[in-house]
């Protein structure tokens, strides 16, 4: 069926309106006019509904024009076709609308962004309100994929309550009017109802404000188009029923189901959303270009759908070019948020379990470590349970655990605490009570067998350039691995009352690779054995996707959380974006994460070092993202891997004590190899390998005569520096009563790194 619209007019239909005249402003502020607009094109953009690119040229025009008149009159032009209204607010504050020129045009259980333009005469900085005797209770937030109406609230309300309406005021736009003589602000409509509508709808800035004869109201009729259900057959690569990411556009380039409102399990910061087989999309008539895949191992499918007026099916199969997990290598995220952040706290503090269940299984994450924090921390810990959720479906394993994040030593340090049997630290019910110490904390926690790590490493710990490693010390200063400096050196109580290191892992991926990577890098030359773990920070750090920072577990038996968690303790894991692997890395015959990771010399002497290499790029490169500084984001990504612009190639590196020894290019066709090495080993050392900044192997200790691992005099002193460093940010944060823990911490930590200092050769 086609749709009822060709697509030139529809893309056309703004600029073919129904002609109403629109006042026009010829006298405000353009500098703040233009920063006004800029925020408005973006907020556009985040709810899914862009400006036709002839609109934004027109926008980008403006910038360039030499007299302020023309400018201000070509933004007009440009954005007047898309308001619903044109609210004039006078000298005296007084609101009177009057109907703009947009195609009134809304789909059935769908919502649409219009723009209001707003001349305000009176410089009135409160918030625009909008309502209508025809809209919906106000708690309505339409109905989502499968759901019915409350309560019947269809077949109750009367036939005039059609209208879902609200104002966006939400970022990048700010609550209120900004006083500016001329702005544009959204306005969002959902039609419960197909057909023919007519909807009053009046603004107003505040009590009193309303025009007298009701001038502060305008008649608005609407066209709704019908949605049709699409019934969805959704199978992965082996014809299994599964659930995969769907990115919807239709030719105005506008995503379905629409962004604004959506209700778990859609997320509205999304794009995407997440249908499994059986389910159901409903969509109007008409043409739409989908984006279908299931994470980054999977092939990305580019199709088109043809919706009617009578339901349909339409069928999907997953195409993959790589899967660890038949190698036994289990993907993981060890930082999810179920709240906080890019979550919504009303209807309920953030999401449940099963939305992010469905989330993990889309982008086919296996391991989800759902962490608790300070947002809604008190809601959400009532879903821990000390053992993996009872939405899990294998091999598909999600997991409450905390982050130490917005309350206790949260400013030395977020604390990743995972495989914990107790959430809450001793002496209240609450996050109010904690360790102000990051190694207090993490006494608690090791105490009960976690497995422990700082989370986003590199805030805190930035360096210029783009060497690696580099003996610049950072400020210290944020909320990343700064503490760690410290807490490396220690070994606490473990569960079985034997010594164990005080932390376990450092996290990979949510911040630059360079700020992450220094300091584990120095630490390892100083002979400690801290892992490295993967981690997204969704939806704060990263909000796109679960699983943009993965660590990828070889697990021996039967994928469970406690052991995933386990290989990442022992270091039997590689890091990546899942663009690149690096599985099965060994020296001679020693594997990564086998006993201790330990090769052993008798003398210095040459080793061979092996793995399984496999990266995919797409054939043509994208030279913005591959050129991009590596301190903005995505930080991590196979495209900064790419060896140049017209191959197909990335970089595989042997790194020996934190520098490359020797490298090799693959073709990153997605094809599994076999890569070697060999290198000389004078001393005790450790090597990994890397496709940078795309993934990371965990070190593999080569010990030569029994002799501890002391690299680099460079990277010792460094250390020690970053002691001081550190205590000079953080000694301010830690709680009277612990100041003399905190003076012992870092007491031990200086006099380590001294000893290391004394025992280490010059470099």
């Amino acid at each position: 069926m086609k749709s009822p619209f060709p697509a030139i007019l529809l893309f056309l239909a703004p600029l073919l309106a129904c002609g109403a005249d629109v006042d026009q402003v010829s006298k405000v502020a353009l500098q703040p006019l233009l920063v006004q607009v800029d925020r408005l094109k973006n907020a556009l953009q985040y709810l899914g509904e862009p400006l036709p690119f002839a609109t934004l040229e027109k926008l980008e025009k403006a910038k360039s024009l030499k007299g302020e008149g023309d400018a201000i009159a070509l933004i007009q032009n440009a954005l007047d076709p898309f308001c619903l209204a044109v609210v004039t607010i006078n000298p005296e504050s007084r609101v009177k609308v009057a109907e703009g020129p947009a195609v009134k045009e809304l789909a059935e259980h769908g919502w649409r962004n219009f723009l209001v333009k707003v001349i305000n005469e009176a410089g009135v900085t409160a918030p625009l309100r909008a309502s209508s005797p025809n809209a919906l209770p106000s708690s309505f937030g339409g109905w989502g994929r499968n759901r019915k109406p409350p309560n019947g609230l269809k077949a109750n309300l009367p036939r005039d309550r059609w209208l879902g309406l609200q104002t966006f005021d939400n970022r990048p736009l700010s609550p209120s009017l900004s006083g500016l003589k001329l702005e544009y602000r959204i306005v969002q409509l959902y039609s419960r109802d197909s057909g023919k509508r007519a909807a009053v709808v009046s603004f107003d800035v505040g009590q009193g404000t309303q025009d007298l004869g009701f001038r502060n109201e305008v008649a608005l009729n609407f066209k709704c188009l019908p949605s049709t259900v699409v019934n969805l057959e959704v199978l992965d690569e082996n014809g299994k029923p599964t659930i995969a990411e769907f990115l919807i556009k239709d030719r105005l380039g506008r995503v379905y189901p629409s962004q604004a409102k959506r209700l778990a399990p859609d997320f509205h910061f999304h794009p995407q959303v997440y249908r499994g087989d059986g389910e159901k999309l409903v969509l109007p008539p008409g043409e739409y270009d989908l984006e279908v895949a299931r994470g980054p191992e999977s092939i990305k499918q580019k199709l088109k759908l043809k919706v009617g007026k009578e339901p349909q099916t339409a069928k999907f199969r997953m195409k993959r070019w790589i899967d660890p997990s038949l190698r036994g290598w289990w993907s993981g995220d060890h930082h999810i948020h179920a709240a906080g952040c890019a979550h919504y706290v009303n209807p309920t503090e953030g999401v449940h379990a099963p939305d992010m269940m469905r989330h993990c299984i889309g982008e086919d994450l296996k391991v989800g470590a759902n962490l608790t924090w300070g947002p809604c921390f008190d809601y959400q810990k009532q879903f821990f349970t000390g053992t993996v959720d009872k939405v899990s479906n294998y091999p598909y394993l999600l997991r409450y655990d905390v982050e130490v994040s917005g309350f206790g030593s949260h400013r030395s340090g977020h604390l990743c605490l995972l495989r914990l049997k107790e959430q809450v630290h001793p002496g209240g019910d609450s996050k109010h009570h904690w360790p102000t110490l990051c190694l207090n904390t993490l006494k608690w926690a090791q105490k009960q067998g976690a497995v422990c790590g700082p989370a986003h490493s590199g805030w805190g710990l930035k360096v210029s350039g783009n060497k690696l490693p580099t003996y610049e010390i950072p400020p210290f200063d944020g909320i990343g691995a700064c503490e760690f400096i410290v807490d490396v050196t220690h070994e606490v109580e473990g569960p079985k009352g034997t010594k164990v290191p005080a932390v376990d892992f450092i996290s990979m991926v949510d911040t630059p690779s360079i700020w992450e990577l220094n300091i584990w890098y120095h630490v390892l030359n100083c002979g400690f054995r801290t892992r490295i773990s993967g981690e997204t920070d969704f939806p704060c750090i990263y909000g796109e996707r679960v699983g943009l920072g993965r660590s990828y577990v070889k697990v021996k038996g039967k994928l469970d959380y406690d052991r995933w968690c386990a290989g990442i303790e022992k270091g039997a894991a590689y890091v990546s974006d899942g663009r690149s692997h690096l599985m099965d890395f060994q020296v001679g015959k020693t594997l990564m994460g086998e006993g201790r990771s330990e090769h052993h010399l008798p003398a210095p002497g040459k080793v061979r070092v092996s793995a399984k290499v496999a990266a995919f790029l797409p054939e043509k490169s994208d030279p913005g993202l591959m050129n991009r500084p590596l301190d903005q984001k995505p930080y991590w990504h196979v495209e900064r891997a790419r060896t140049s612009p017209d191959e197909r190639k990335v970089r595989v590196e042997l790194i020996r004590n934190g520098y490359p020894v020797a490298s090799k290019p693959i073709p990153a066709d997605g094809s599994l190899r076999d890569v070697e090495f060999e290198t000389e080993i004078t001393e005790s050392s450790w090597l990994a390998m890397r496709i940078f900044p795309s993934s990371h192997t965990n070190p593999v200790f080569v010990v030569v005569d029994r002799k501890p691992i002391r690299a680099s005099r460079r990277s010792a002193e460094w250390c020690l520096k970053s002691v001081d460093q550190c205590w000079s940010q953080k000694k301010k944060l830690i709680a009277k009563e612990e100041q003399k823990d905190a003076l012992s911490a870092y007491k031990h930590a200086r006099n380590s790194y001294r000893k290391i200092l004394e025992e280490s050769k010059t470099d």
